[in-house]
Protein backbone atom coordinates (compact mmCIF):
# COMPACT_ATOMS: atom_id res chain seq x y z
CA UNK A 1 0.00 0.00 0.00
CA UNK A 2 1.24 3.36 -0.75
CA UNK A 3 1.89 6.16 1.71
CA UNK A 4 -1.65 8.22 0.40
CA UNK A 5 -3.52 5.27 0.50
CA UNK A 6 -2.66 4.91 4.00
CA UNK A 7 -3.02 8.46 4.82
CA UNK A 8 -6.67 8.76 3.39
CA UNK A 9 -7.60 6.74 6.84
CA UNK A 10 -5.54 9.23 9.09
CA UNK A 11 -6.88 11.88 7.54
CA UNK A 12 -10.61 11.15 7.74
CA UNK A 13 -9.75 10.33 11.51
CA UNK A 14 -8.36 13.93 11.73
CA UNK A 15 -11.04 15.58 10.10
CA UNK A 16 -13.25 13.65 11.76
CA UNK A 17 -11.76 14.39 15.32
CA UNK A 18 -11.45 18.07 13.80
CA UNK A 19 -14.94 18.50 13.53
CA UNK A 20 -16.38 16.88 16.76
CA UNK A 21 -13.93 19.28 18.73
CA UNK A 22 -15.28 21.89 16.75
CA UNK A 23 -18.97 21.68 17.42
CA UNK A 24 -18.45 20.55 20.73
CA UNK A 25 -18.05 23.89 21.35
CA UNK A 26 -21.19 24.86 20.41
CA UNK A 27 -23.43 22.22 19.97
CA UNK A 28 -27.05 24.00 20.26
CA UNK A 29 -26.84 26.04 16.93
CA UNK A 30 -25.40 23.36 14.75
CA UNK A 31 -27.77 21.10 15.32
CA UNK A 32 -30.83 23.77 14.77
CA UNK A 33 -29.12 24.05 11.21
CA UNK A 34 -28.96 20.20 11.22
CA UNK A 35 -32.18 20.45 12.04
CA UNK A 36 -33.36 22.78 8.88
CA UNK A 37 -31.12 21.41 6.50
CA UNK A 38 -33.07 18.03 7.07
CA UNK A 39 -36.10 20.23 6.44
CA UNK A 40 -34.82 21.30 3.44
CA UNK A 41 -33.93 18.15 2.60
CA UNK A 42 -36.97 16.21 2.85
CA UNK A 43 -38.94 19.24 1.60
CA UNK A 44 -36.58 18.91 -1.80
CA UNK A 45 -38.27 15.42 -2.22
CA UNK A 46 -41.56 16.55 -1.42
CA UNK A 47 -41.27 18.94 -4.22
CA UNK A 48 -40.14 16.11 -6.69
CA UNK A 49 -43.55 14.37 -5.79
CA UNK A 50 -45.73 17.54 -5.98
CA UNK A 51 -44.12 18.37 -9.39
CA UNK A 52 -44.97 14.44 -10.69
CA UNK A 53 -48.50 14.99 -9.25
CA UNK A 54 -49.07 18.33 -11.06
CA UNK A 55 -47.56 16.95 -13.92
CA UNK A 56 -49.83 13.78 -14.05
CA UNK A 57 -53.20 15.19 -12.73
CA UNK A 58 -52.99 18.89 -14.35
CA UNK A 59 -50.61 19.65 -17.15
CA UNK A 60 -50.90 16.27 -18.76
CA UNK A 61 -55.45 15.76 -18.53
CA UNK A 62 -55.23 19.30 -19.85
CA UNK A 63 -53.71 18.21 -23.15
CA UNK A 64 -55.24 15.66 -23.62
CA UNK A 65 -59.09 16.56 -22.39
CA UNK A 66 -58.68 19.89 -22.81
CA UNK A 67 -60.39 20.83 -19.44
CA UNK A 68 -59.13 20.70 -15.48
CA UNK A 69 -61.17 20.32 -12.38
CA UNK A 70 -60.82 23.77 -10.18
CA UNK A 71 -60.35 22.01 -7.48
CA UNK A 72 -57.58 19.76 -9.04
CA UNK A 73 -55.72 23.34 -9.63
CA UNK A 74 -56.17 24.60 -6.45
CA UNK A 75 -55.03 21.69 -4.50
CA UNK A 76 -51.62 21.54 -6.98
CA UNK A 77 -50.60 25.12 -6.15
CA UNK A 78 -51.40 24.55 -2.47
CA UNK A 79 -49.34 21.39 -2.83
CA UNK A 80 -46.34 22.87 -4.10
CA UNK A 81 -46.86 26.20 -1.95
CA UNK A 82 -46.73 24.54 1.00
CA UNK A 83 -43.94 22.88 -0.10
CA UNK A 84 -41.85 25.66 -1.39
CA UNK A 85 -42.60 27.28 2.18
CA UNK A 86 -41.41 24.35 4.47
CA UNK A 87 -38.00 24.74 2.30
CA UNK A 88 -37.56 28.10 2.65
CA UNK A 89 -38.07 27.92 6.25
CA UNK A 90 -35.34 25.14 6.32
CA UNK A 91 -33.38 27.47 4.12
CA UNK A 92 -33.40 30.37 6.68
CA UNK A 93 -33.10 27.94 9.67
CA UNK A 94 -29.82 26.41 8.47
CA UNK A 95 -28.22 29.58 6.84
CA UNK A 96 -28.83 31.44 10.00
CA UNK A 97 -27.49 28.91 12.35
CA UNK A 98 -25.28 27.57 10.52
CA UNK A 99 -23.64 31.08 10.60
CA UNK A 100 -24.03 31.97 14.25
CA UNK A 101 -22.64 27.86 15.05
CA UNK A 102 -19.21 28.92 13.09
CA UNK A 103 -18.77 32.46 14.13
CA UNK A 104 -19.38 31.81 17.81
CA UNK A 105 -17.08 28.30 17.58
CA UNK A 106 -14.22 30.90 15.88
CA UNK A 107 -14.62 33.37 18.94
CA UNK A 108 -14.18 30.19 21.19
CA UNK A 109 -11.28 28.87 19.29
CA UNK A 110 -9.85 32.66 18.88
CA UNK A 111 -10.49 33.41 22.81
CA UNK A 112 -8.34 29.74 23.55
CA UNK A 113 -5.11 30.34 21.04
CA UNK A 114 -5.00 34.03 23.48
CA UNK A 115 -5.53 32.61 26.72
CA UNK A 116 -2.84 30.08 25.94
CA UNK A 117 -0.58 32.41 24.89
CA UNK A 118 -0.97 34.70 27.69
CA UNK A 119 -0.25 31.11 29.65
CA UNK A 120 2.75 30.82 28.74
CA UNK A 121 5.63 32.86 30.14
CA UNK A 122 7.88 35.05 28.44
CA UNK A 123 10.62 32.22 27.56
CA UNK A 124 7.87 30.19 25.53
CA UNK A 125 7.13 33.33 23.63
CA UNK A 126 11.08 34.25 23.32
CA UNK A 127 11.49 31.12 21.07
CA UNK A 128 8.51 31.59 18.50
CA UNK A 129 7.77 34.47 16.00
CA UNK A 130 5.77 36.66 17.03
CA UNK A 131 3.99 37.19 13.89
CA UNK A 132 3.50 33.60 13.74
CA UNK A 133 1.43 33.63 17.22
CA UNK A 134 -0.91 36.03 15.92
CA UNK A 135 -1.52 34.32 12.93
CA UNK A 136 -2.99 31.19 14.97
CA UNK A 137 -4.93 33.82 16.62
CA UNK A 138 -6.14 35.02 13.52
CA UNK A 139 -5.74 33.60 9.87
CA UNK A 140 -5.59 30.16 11.25
CA UNK A 141 -8.75 30.50 13.52
CA UNK A 142 -10.69 31.49 10.01
CA UNK A 143 -9.26 28.63 8.18
CA UNK A 144 -10.37 26.53 11.12
CA UNK A 145 -13.63 27.10 11.15
CA UNK A 146 -14.22 27.72 7.24
CA UNK A 147 -15.61 24.38 6.64
CA UNK A 148 -18.18 24.77 9.19
CA UNK A 149 -20.74 26.70 7.46
CA UNK A 150 -21.44 24.37 4.76
CA UNK A 151 -21.73 21.29 6.52
CA UNK A 152 -24.97 21.51 7.90
CA UNK A 153 -26.36 21.54 4.22
CA UNK A 154 -24.01 18.38 3.54
CA UNK A 155 -25.76 16.40 6.69
CA UNK A 156 -29.11 17.70 4.87
CA UNK A 157 -27.62 16.48 1.32
CA UNK A 158 -26.61 13.29 2.61
CA UNK A 159 -30.27 12.54 3.58
CA UNK A 160 -31.61 13.91 0.20
CA UNK A 161 -29.20 11.51 -1.54
CA UNK A 162 -30.58 8.41 0.76
CA UNK A 163 -33.81 9.38 0.43
CA UNK A 164 -33.87 10.28 -3.01
CA UNK A 165 -31.45 7.13 -4.10
CA UNK A 166 -34.53 4.85 -2.25
CA UNK A 167 -37.54 7.01 -3.98
CA UNK A 168 -35.56 6.71 -7.76
CA UNK A 169 -35.11 2.97 -6.55
CA UNK A 170 -38.90 2.36 -5.54
CA UNK A 171 -40.00 4.18 -8.63
CA UNK A 172 -37.94 3.07 -11.48
CA UNK A 173 -34.92 0.31 -11.29
CA UNK A 174 -33.33 1.28 -14.32
CA UNK A 175 -33.96 5.61 -14.33
CA UNK A 176 -33.22 4.49 -10.47
CA UNK A 177 -29.76 2.91 -11.59
CA UNK A 178 -28.50 5.44 -13.81
CA UNK A 179 -29.10 8.62 -10.88
CA UNK A 180 -27.71 6.23 -8.07
CA UNK A 181 -24.56 5.23 -10.00
CA UNK A 182 -23.06 8.89 -10.26
CA UNK A 183 -22.71 8.94 -6.45
CA UNK A 184 -19.90 6.40 -5.99
CA UNK A 185 -18.42 8.69 -8.74
CA UNK A 186 -18.27 11.41 -7.14
CA UNK A 187 -17.41 9.98 -3.63
CA UNK A 188 -13.98 8.35 -5.98
CA UNK A 189 -13.07 12.04 -7.36
CA UNK A 190 -13.13 13.49 -4.30
CA UNK A 191 -11.09 10.59 -2.39
CA UNK A 192 -9.03 11.31 -5.54
CA UNK A 193 -8.83 15.34 -4.85
CA UNK A 194 -8.04 14.91 -1.30
CA UNK A 195 -5.09 13.08 -1.31
CA UNK A 196 -3.53 15.43 -4.42
CA UNK A 197 -4.53 18.74 -2.54
CA UNK A 198 -4.11 17.89 1.45
CA UNK A 199 -0.51 19.18 1.45
CA UNK A 200 -0.98 22.03 -0.81
CA UNK A 201 -2.60 23.53 1.99
CA UNK A 202 -0.65 22.70 4.74
CA UNK A 203 1.92 24.14 3.08
CA UNK A 204 0.64 26.58 2.17
CA UNK A 205 -0.72 27.66 5.63
CA UNK A 206 2.10 27.50 6.86
CA UNK A 207 4.07 29.71 4.63
CA UNK A 208 1.34 31.90 5.45
CA UNK A 209 2.30 31.90 9.21
CA UNK A 210 6.17 32.65 8.27
CA UNK A 211 4.55 35.78 5.89
CA UNK A 212 2.74 37.35 8.93
CA UNK A 213 5.98 36.55 11.14
CA UNK A 214 8.23 38.41 8.36
CA UNK A 215 5.52 41.25 7.71
CA UNK A 216 5.36 41.70 11.84
CA UNK A 217 9.28 41.75 11.87
CA UNK A 218 9.11 44.23 8.89
CA UNK A 219 7.06 46.72 10.46
CA UNK A 220 8.76 46.53 13.84
CA UNK A 221 12.26 47.41 12.30
CA UNK A 222 10.75 49.73 10.04
CA UNK A 223 13.16 53.02 11.85
CA UNK A 224 16.20 50.43 11.12
CA UNK A 225 15.03 49.31 7.45
CA UNK A 226 15.07 52.99 6.45
CA UNK A 227 18.04 54.10 8.59
CA UNK A 228 20.35 51.69 6.64
CA UNK A 229 18.26 51.96 2.98
CA UNK A 230 17.62 48.38 3.39
CA UNK A 231 13.64 48.90 1.61
CA UNK A 232 14.71 46.67 -1.54
CA UNK A 233 15.77 43.87 0.47
CA UNK A 234 12.80 43.76 3.34
CA UNK A 235 10.63 44.01 0.04
CA UNK A 236 12.62 41.00 -1.86
CA UNK A 237 12.77 39.07 1.06
CA UNK A 238 8.89 39.44 2.04
CA UNK A 239 8.39 39.19 -1.87
CA UNK A 240 10.22 35.37 -1.59
CA UNK A 241 7.95 34.74 1.38
CA UNK A 242 4.95 35.58 -0.42
CA UNK A 243 5.83 33.89 -3.68
CA UNK A 244 5.78 30.74 -1.57
CA UNK A 245 2.37 31.34 -0.33
CA UNK A 246 1.02 32.02 -4.01
CA UNK A 247 2.99 29.22 -5.42
CA UNK A 248 1.28 26.65 -2.87
CA UNK A 249 -2.15 28.14 -3.33
CA UNK A 250 -2.00 28.19 -7.19
CA UNK A 251 -1.38 24.44 -6.78
CA UNK A 252 -4.07 23.64 -4.43
CA UNK A 253 -6.04 25.68 -7.05
CA UNK A 254 -5.36 24.23 -9.91
CA UNK A 255 -6.04 20.63 -8.63
CA UNK A 256 -9.14 22.22 -6.96
CA UNK A 257 -10.23 23.70 -10.42
CA UNK A 258 -9.98 20.20 -11.90
CA UNK A 259 -11.81 18.79 -9.70
CA UNK A 260 -14.65 21.23 -10.18
CA UNK A 261 -14.85 20.50 -13.55
CA UNK A 262 -15.08 16.83 -12.68
CA UNK A 263 -18.02 17.68 -10.76
CA UNK A 264 -20.02 19.86 -13.98
CA UNK A 265 -19.48 17.64 -16.33
CA UNK A 266 -20.51 14.11 -14.29
CA UNK A 267 -23.96 15.13 -13.10
CA UNK A 268 -24.78 17.00 -16.58
CA UNK A 269 -23.59 13.71 -18.25
CA UNK A 270 -25.85 11.87 -15.95
CA UNK A 271 -28.99 14.19 -16.84
CA UNK A 272 -28.70 13.39 -20.65
CA UNK A 273 -28.26 9.97 -19.69
CA UNK A 274 -31.38 10.48 -17.44
CA UNK A 275 -33.58 12.07 -20.34
CA UNK A 276 -32.29 9.03 -22.83
CA UNK A 277 -33.19 6.21 -20.61
CA UNK A 278 -36.20 8.00 -19.22
CA UNK A 279 -38.07 8.59 -22.86
CA UNK A 280 -37.49 4.93 -23.80
CA UNK A 281 -39.27 3.79 -20.30
CA UNK A 282 -42.18 6.20 -20.98
CA UNK A 283 -42.47 5.12 -24.95
CA UNK A 284 -42.25 1.22 -23.00
CA UNK A 285 -45.23 2.06 -20.99
CA UNK A 286 -43.20 1.64 -17.55
CA UNK A 287 -43.18 5.03 -16.22
CA UNK A 288 -45.06 8.40 -16.76
CA UNK A 289 -44.11 11.39 -18.02
CA UNK A 290 -44.50 12.97 -14.71
CA UNK A 291 -42.15 10.25 -12.97
CA UNK A 292 -40.22 10.89 -15.69
CA UNK A 293 -39.86 14.81 -15.76
CA UNK A 294 -39.59 14.16 -11.26
CA UNK A 295 -36.61 12.48 -12.02
CA UNK A 296 -34.99 14.63 -13.85
CA UNK A 297 -36.39 17.33 -11.34
CA UNK A 298 -35.03 15.83 -8.42
CA UNK A 299 -31.62 14.71 -9.95
CA UNK A 300 -31.30 18.42 -11.31
CA UNK A 301 -32.12 19.84 -7.43
CA UNK A 302 -29.43 17.40 -6.18
CA UNK A 303 -26.55 18.59 -8.54
CA UNK A 304 -25.91 21.76 -6.43
CA UNK A 305 -26.41 19.63 -2.77
CA UNK A 306 -24.04 17.28 -4.89
CA UNK A 307 -21.35 20.02 -5.44
CA UNK A 308 -21.78 21.48 -2.10
CA UNK A 309 -20.27 18.20 -0.27
CA UNK A 310 -17.18 18.57 -3.12
CA UNK A 311 -17.25 22.04 -1.67
CA UNK A 312 -16.94 20.78 1.90
CA UNK A 313 -14.47 18.21 1.03
CA UNK A 314 -12.56 20.45 -0.73
CA UNK A 315 -12.24 22.59 2.11
CA UNK A 316 -11.65 20.18 4.68
CA UNK A 317 -7.55 20.24 4.10
CA UNK A 318 -7.65 24.07 4.57
CA UNK A 319 -9.40 23.83 7.29
CA UNK A 320 -7.80 20.98 8.97
CA UNK A 321 -4.25 22.95 7.98
CA UNK A 322 -5.47 25.86 10.40
CA UNK A 323 -6.70 23.53 12.95
CA UNK A 324 -3.47 22.14 13.40
CA UNK A 325 -1.67 24.76 13.75
CA UNK A 326 -4.45 26.31 16.33
CA UNK A 327 -4.11 22.80 18.59
CA UNK A 328 -0.36 23.31 18.30
CA UNK A 329 -0.86 26.42 20.48
CA UNK A 330 -3.57 25.30 22.80
CA UNK A 331 -2.80 21.63 23.32
CA UNK A 332 0.76 22.80 24.20
CA UNK A 333 1.60 22.21 28.08
CA UNK A 334 1.77 25.51 29.95
CA UNK A 335 5.30 26.11 31.34
CA UNK A 336 5.60 26.37 34.76
CA UNK A 337 5.85 30.36 35.44
CA UNK A 338 9.49 31.12 36.91
CA UNK A 339 8.10 33.77 38.89
CA UNK A 340 6.70 30.75 40.85
CA UNK A 341 9.94 29.50 41.88
CA UNK A 342 11.34 32.37 43.32
CA UNK A 343 11.49 31.70 47.66
CA UNK A 344 11.07 34.20 49.58
CA UNK A 345 14.38 35.86 51.15
CA UNK A 346 15.44 36.32 54.69
CA UNK A 347 14.85 39.47 56.56
CA UNK A 348 17.28 42.36 55.64
CA UNK A 349 17.97 40.79 52.43
CA UNK A 350 16.15 41.89 48.88
CA UNK A 351 17.43 39.44 46.39
CA UNK A 352 19.71 36.06 46.91
CA UNK A 353 21.08 34.34 44.41
CA UNK A 354 21.75 30.66 45.92
CA UNK A 355 24.41 28.57 43.39
CA UNK A 356 22.19 29.69 40.63
CA UNK A 357 22.97 28.35 37.38
CA UNK A 358 21.10 29.11 33.64
CA UNK A 359 22.04 27.74 30.66
CA UNK A 360 19.85 28.64 27.35
CA UNK A 361 17.81 25.78 26.02
CA UNK A 362 20.18 24.04 22.92
CA UNK A 363 23.58 24.47 25.42
CA UNK A 364 25.22 21.75 24.61
CA UNK A 365 26.41 19.32 27.56
CA UNK A 366 29.73 20.46 29.26
CA UNK A 367 29.56 24.11 27.19
CA UNK A 368 30.09 27.47 29.96
CA UNK A 369 26.03 28.41 31.01
CA UNK A 370 25.33 31.91 30.54
CA UNK A 371 25.03 32.12 34.06
CA UNK A 372 26.88 30.97 37.31
CA UNK A 373 26.19 33.28 40.16
CA UNK A 374 26.36 33.17 43.81
CA UNK A 375 25.29 36.31 45.45
CA UNK A 376 23.05 38.59 47.95
CA UNK A 377 22.20 41.93 47.82
CA UNK A 378 21.02 43.59 50.81
CA UNK A 379 17.54 45.44 51.09
CA UNK A 380 17.36 49.34 50.18
CA UNK A 381 20.59 49.62 48.43
CA UNK A 382 21.18 50.98 45.10
CA UNK A 383 23.10 48.35 43.60
CA UNK A 384 24.75 48.64 39.83
CA UNK A 385 25.69 45.50 37.42
CA UNK A 386 29.12 46.10 35.71
CA UNK A 387 30.48 43.59 33.20
CA UNK A 388 31.22 43.34 29.69
CA UNK A 389 28.84 42.40 26.37
CA UNK A 390 27.52 39.17 26.53
CA UNK A 391 28.81 38.87 30.93
CA UNK A 392 25.30 37.89 32.06
CA UNK A 393 23.88 41.16 32.92
CA UNK A 394 20.95 41.38 31.53
CA UNK A 395 19.82 37.61 32.02
CA UNK A 396 20.48 38.32 35.92
CA UNK A 397 18.05 40.87 36.19
CA UNK A 398 15.78 38.34 34.17
CA UNK A 399 16.18 35.96 36.90
CA UNK A 400 15.51 38.35 39.66
CA UNK A 401 12.40 39.21 37.68
CA UNK A 402 11.00 36.08 37.30
CA UNK A 403 11.02 36.30 33.67
CA UNK A 404 12.62 32.96 32.95
CA UNK A 405 13.66 30.00 35.46
CA UNK A 406 17.11 29.07 36.61
CA UNK A 407 18.57 25.74 35.02
CA UNK A 408 19.44 24.95 38.68
CA UNK A 409 20.38 26.46 42.19
CA UNK A 410 17.58 28.88 43.38
CA UNK A 411 15.96 32.38 43.20
CA UNK A 412 14.88 34.11 46.62
CA UNK A 413 13.68 37.43 46.78
CA UNK A 414 11.94 39.74 49.25
CA UNK A 415 8.31 40.41 50.02
CA UNK A 416 6.51 43.57 48.14
CA UNK A 417 6.11 44.05 44.40
CA UNK A 418 9.04 44.03 42.11
CA UNK A 419 9.00 46.27 39.09
CA UNK A 420 11.62 45.97 35.75
CA UNK A 421 12.06 48.37 33.27
CA UNK A 422 13.78 47.60 30.24
CA UNK A 423 16.43 49.29 27.98
CA UNK A 424 14.16 49.13 25.37
CA UNK A 425 11.07 51.14 26.73
CA UNK A 426 7.51 49.53 25.55
CA UNK A 427 5.11 51.67 25.10
CA UNK A 428 1.47 51.03 24.09
CA UNK A 429 -0.37 53.35 21.05
CA UNK A 430 -2.58 55.16 23.69
CA UNK A 431 -1.74 57.92 26.15
CA UNK A 432 0.29 58.81 28.56
CA UNK A 433 -2.02 57.80 30.94
CA UNK A 434 -2.71 54.12 29.63
CA UNK A 435 0.60 53.72 29.77
CA UNK A 436 1.60 54.34 33.04
CA UNK A 437 -1.96 52.66 34.55
CA UNK A 438 -2.02 49.88 32.43
CA UNK A 439 -6.19 49.77 33.53
CA UNK A 440 -5.60 50.68 37.25
CA UNK A 441 -7.66 52.99 38.72
CA UNK A 442 -4.92 55.94 39.92
CA UNK A 443 -5.53 59.64 40.51
CA UNK A 444 -4.01 62.16 38.83
CA UNK A 445 -2.08 63.40 41.49
CA UNK A 446 -0.35 59.93 41.89
CA UNK A 447 0.45 59.88 38.32
CA UNK A 448 1.81 63.35 38.27
CA UNK A 449 4.29 61.97 41.60
CA UNK A 450 5.40 59.23 39.34
CA UNK A 451 6.20 61.30 36.57
CA UNK A 452 8.10 63.59 38.82
CA UNK A 453 10.40 60.77 40.54
CA UNK A 454 11.33 60.03 36.70
CA UNK A 455 11.95 63.62 35.70
CA UNK A 456 9.00 63.35 33.55
CA UNK A 457 6.92 65.65 34.50
CA UNK A 458 8.00 68.94 32.58
CA UNK A 459 7.70 67.30 29.38
CA UNK A 460 4.47 65.94 29.85
CA UNK A 461 3.22 69.09 31.11
CA UNK A 462 4.01 70.92 28.28
CA UNK A 463 2.11 68.20 25.43
CA UNK A 464 -0.96 69.77 24.12
CA UNK A 465 -3.31 67.57 26.24
CA UNK A 466 -0.95 66.30 28.93
CA UNK A 467 -1.35 63.24 30.68
CA UNK A 468 -4.51 62.42 27.67
CA UNK A 469 -1.69 62.54 24.80
CA UNK A 470 -1.86 60.13 22.78
CA UNK A 471 1.62 59.02 22.14
CA UNK A 472 1.60 56.65 18.82
CA UNK A 473 2.44 53.04 18.45
CA UNK A 474 5.49 52.70 20.61
CA UNK A 475 5.61 55.66 21.97
CA UNK A 476 7.13 56.57 18.38
CA UNK A 477 6.11 60.23 18.91
CA UNK A 478 8.50 60.57 21.97
CA UNK A 479 12.22 60.46 21.84
CA UNK A 480 14.21 57.90 23.66
CA UNK A 481 14.84 59.51 26.56
CA UNK A 482 11.27 60.30 27.28
CA UNK A 483 9.81 57.16 26.75
CA UNK A 484 12.08 55.71 29.03
CA UNK A 485 11.59 58.13 31.37
CA UNK A 486 7.71 57.44 31.12
CA UNK A 487 8.40 53.53 31.62
CA UNK A 488 10.12 54.28 34.53
CA UNK A 489 7.19 56.50 35.89
CA UNK A 490 5.32 53.70 35.32
CA UNK A 491 7.18 50.91 37.45
CA UNK A 492 7.54 53.77 40.06
CA UNK A 493 4.03 54.46 40.18
CA UNK A 494 3.69 50.79 41.73
CA UNK A 495 5.77 51.58 44.44
CA UNK A 496 8.02 48.79 44.10
CA UNK A 497 9.71 47.50 46.76
CA UNK A 498 12.26 45.91 44.38
CA UNK A 499 13.62 47.70 40.84
CA UNK A 500 15.27 46.35 38.10
CA UNK A 501 16.45 48.39 35.66
CA UNK A 502 18.45 46.84 32.61
CA UNK A 503 20.42 50.13 31.19
CA UNK A 504 17.32 51.55 31.70
CA UNK A 505 18.70 55.20 31.70
CA UNK A 506 21.19 54.74 29.01
CA UNK A 507 19.04 57.59 26.73
CA UNK A 508 19.30 60.22 29.65
CA UNK A 509 21.78 62.68 29.98
CA UNK A 510 24.12 62.27 33.05
CA UNK A 511 22.33 65.07 34.97
CA UNK A 512 18.81 63.63 34.50
CA UNK A 513 20.03 60.55 35.63
CA UNK A 514 21.84 61.89 38.82
CA UNK A 515 18.44 63.69 39.35
CA UNK A 516 16.31 60.66 38.69
CA UNK A 517 18.67 57.88 41.30
CA UNK A 518 18.18 61.28 44.04
CA UNK A 519 14.81 61.29 43.92
CA UNK A 520 14.75 57.33 43.79
CA UNK A 521 16.93 57.36 47.27
CA UNK A 522 14.26 59.87 48.65
CA UNK A 523 11.30 58.88 48.01
CA UNK A 524 11.73 55.09 47.59
CA UNK A 525 14.20 55.05 50.36
CA UNK A 526 13.34 51.13 51.45
CA UNK A 527 13.11 50.23 47.67
CA UNK A 528 16.10 48.09 46.43
CA UNK A 529 17.68 49.20 42.47
CA UNK A 530 19.18 46.79 40.76
CA UNK A 531 20.46 48.68 37.51
CA UNK A 532 22.31 47.11 34.58
CA UNK A 533 24.60 49.59 33.80
CA UNK A 534 27.58 50.94 31.23
CA UNK A 535 27.75 54.54 32.32
CA UNK A 536 30.37 55.64 34.87
CA UNK A 537 28.11 58.35 36.15
CA UNK A 538 25.84 55.29 36.88
CA UNK A 539 28.01 53.15 38.19
CA UNK A 540 29.29 56.06 40.48
CA UNK A 541 26.37 56.83 41.66
CA UNK A 542 25.81 53.03 43.02
CA UNK A 543 26.17 52.01 46.63
CA UNK A 544 27.68 48.50 45.53
CA UNK A 545 28.47 47.01 42.06
CA UNK A 546 28.70 43.66 41.02
CA UNK A 547 31.29 42.99 38.49
CA UNK A 548 30.34 40.49 36.02
CA UNK A 549 31.94 38.84 33.01
CA UNK A 550 31.93 35.31 31.66
CA UNK A 551 28.51 35.03 33.80
CA UNK A 552 30.13 34.69 36.89
CA UNK A 553 30.13 37.11 39.64
CA UNK A 554 34.46 38.29 39.11
CA UNK A 555 34.20 41.02 42.32
CA UNK A 556 31.84 42.69 44.45
CA UNK A 557 32.18 46.44 46.18
CA UNK A 558 32.33 49.78 46.21
CA UNK A 559 33.18 51.54 43.17
CA UNK A 560 36.43 52.79 43.93
CA UNK A 561 37.32 49.74 45.75
CA UNK A 562 36.96 47.60 42.17
CA UNK A 563 38.35 50.30 41.14
CA UNK A 564 41.39 49.69 42.79
CA UNK A 565 41.61 46.30 43.60
CA UNK A 566 40.53 45.09 39.77
CA UNK A 567 42.23 45.93 36.42
CA UNK A 568 40.00 44.00 34.34
CA UNK A 569 37.23 46.31 35.85
CA UNK A 570 38.93 49.60 35.84
CA UNK A 571 39.93 48.96 32.10
CA UNK A 572 36.39 48.51 31.33
CA UNK A 573 34.74 51.57 33.60
CA UNK A 574 37.81 53.56 31.64
CA UNK A 575 37.11 52.38 28.06
CA UNK A 576 33.21 53.27 28.98
CA UNK A 577 34.85 56.56 29.76
CA UNK A 578 36.87 56.45 26.29
CA UNK A 579 33.88 55.73 24.49
CA UNK A 580 31.64 58.08 25.43
CA UNK A 581 34.31 61.21 25.25
CA UNK A 582 34.91 59.68 21.63
CA UNK A 583 30.86 59.32 21.29
CA UNK A 584 30.84 63.45 22.30
CA UNK A 585 33.49 64.27 20.22
CA UNK A 586 31.87 62.79 17.17
CA UNK A 587 28.24 64.26 17.81
CA UNK A 588 29.76 67.70 18.62
CA UNK A 589 32.29 67.99 15.45
CA UNK A 590 29.01 66.56 13.32
CA UNK A 591 26.54 68.84 14.50
CA UNK A 592 24.60 66.40 16.32
CA UNK A 593 22.24 66.53 18.77
CA UNK A 594 23.00 65.57 22.86
CA UNK A 595 22.81 62.57 24.24
CA UNK A 596 19.82 62.87 26.44
CA UNK A 597 16.45 64.43 24.52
Amino acid sequence: MDVESEATPSRARAAAAMLRGEIALHPKPFAVAVGGAAVFALGTVASSLGVQWVIDHVIIPRFKEGRVASGTVITGLALLSVIGVVRAAGVVVRRIFAGIAMWRIARTLGENVVDRLVAQPVAWHQRRPDGDLVARAGVDVDAAVSVLAPIPFSTGTILLIVVSSVWLLVSDLPLGLCAVAVFPILVALNIVYQRKVDRYYTEAQDHLGALSAGVHESFEGVQLVKAYGAEARETERLATMAGRLRDARVRAVRVRGTFEALLDVVPSLTNALLVFVGAMRVEAGAVTVGQLSSFVYLFTLLVLPLRLIGYVLSEIPHSLAGWRRVREVVDADVEPDPRASIRPAEAGTAVRLSDVVFAFEGTESGARPALDVDLAVPTGRIVAVVGPTGGGKSTLVELVGGLIAPTAGAVYRGEGPTALVFQEAFLLAGTIRDNLTLGQERTDDELWESLRLAEAADFVAEMPHRLDTVVGERGVSLSGGQRQRVALARALLRRPRLLLLDDTTSALDPTTERLVLGHLRRALAGTTVVIVASRPSTIALADEVIYLANGAVVDHGRHHQLMTRHPGYRALVEAFESDRDRAGTFVAGGGGGGAGD
